[in-house]
């Protein structure tokens, strides 16, 4: 446990910030498992729909400092090749 005050204080912070971290990481999780989901199941209508879902929950992880903008880039370039892999 802390114990000096700027410890004790660092501890809080990020206890707070973990929360919008996991809730961060859910959010991209959530949609890249659905749109994979969505792509094995070689359903183009509802990955297409899917996408700009995905594409905003990577840009938030990325302005949030929760991703890497390369390894959102990334991410984002592969899911589209997914999906054009469809057609």
């Amino acid at each position: 446990m802390p114990i000096t005050s700027s410890a004790k204080k660092a501890l809080r912070a990020s206890k707070k910030k973990r929360v919008f971290n996991v809730r961060r990481k859910g959010a991209a999780e959530k949609e890249l498992k659905a749109f994979r989901k969505l792509v094995a199941a070689k359903d183009k209508s509802g990955a297409e729909k899917n996408l700009p879902g995905l594409y905003q929950a990577l840009d938030k992880a990325v302005k949030t400092n929760f991703l890497k903008p390369n390894a959102a880039s990334r991410l984002k370039s592969r899911a589209a090749a997914a999906l054009k892999k469809l057609a």
